[in-house]
């Protein structure tokens, strides 16, 4: 079982991406927000994937990118993005961050779960 750390602001998303991962049989963790998400990898081993939205309160899914990226111990852990920032501009930043994929929503739930699996084998 892999664990899997989403931080998603959003209830209606927080539900949607909890019950396609539980359903794939990952165990999944939930921050609503980059402080709280930083606070989680600070008391837990790291997760296989962290699962990330860009436009929250506070510090944006950017910002914790890259503080995740700039600690050793999470650098290889994959980020997706799963943002309603659909612009081209938006992708091409988030991956510059350090993110693996990119998944815009609404999205169609085999995508992220094929993009999930992609990213941990």
């Amino acid at each position: 079982m892999k664990t899997v750390l989403v931080v998603e602001d959003s209830r209606a998303e927080q539900t949607l991406i909890v019950s396609i991962l539980e359903k794939m049989g990952h165990k999944v963790c939930l921050a609503e927000t980059a402080e709280s998400a930083l606070d989680w990898l600070t008391q837990h081993q790291p997760p296989d994937l962290i699962v990330l939205d860009i436009v929250m309160p506070g510090a944006n899914g950017l910002e914790l990118c890259r503080e995740v990226r700039a600690k050793p111990d999470f650098k290889d852990v994959p980020i997706i993005f799963c943002s309603s920032k659909d612009q081209d501009f938006d992708r091409f930043w988030a991956l510059r961050q350090g993110g693996n994929a990119y998944i815009t929503k609404p999205y169609n739930p085999d995508e992220l779960m094929q993009t999930v699996t992609e990213h941990l084998q």
